[in-house]
């Protein structure tokens, strides 16, 4: 980084920011939903991320879709240390654990 350019941390995403989550596809052999909700959960904060979980389902994407091991995105999260506040947006959202 330049020494002119300040490191900007937090700033506020714009909804076309989020929305660009729901454009990621898996290479193969993977669930859609899983591969987009494992993006936007990888990159996203936990308050933008229920920006775009809201997204998500509108564009008609199944939260309690089964991965490869027959686990919803909320099961295959809550046993990550940091996911609390993830697993309540999508609670809150009508996920199965």
């Amino acid at each position: 980084m330049r020494k002119d350019k300040e490191k900007v941390i937090g700033e506020p995403m714009t909804d076309e920011q989020v929305a660009v989550f729901l454009q990621a596809r898996p290479y193969a052999g993977e669930s859609v939903e899983h591969h987009i909700l494992t993006r936007a959960y990888r990159g996203l904060r936990a308050h933008d991320f229920e920006r775009f979980v809201q997204m998500f389902k509108a564009q008609g994407f199944d939260l309690n879709a089964l991965d490869a091991n027959g686990q919803t995105f909320l099961q295959t999260i809550t046993e990550h240390a940091q996911a609390q506040d993830y697993a309540e947006v999508l609670k809150a959202a009508g996920a199965k654990a």
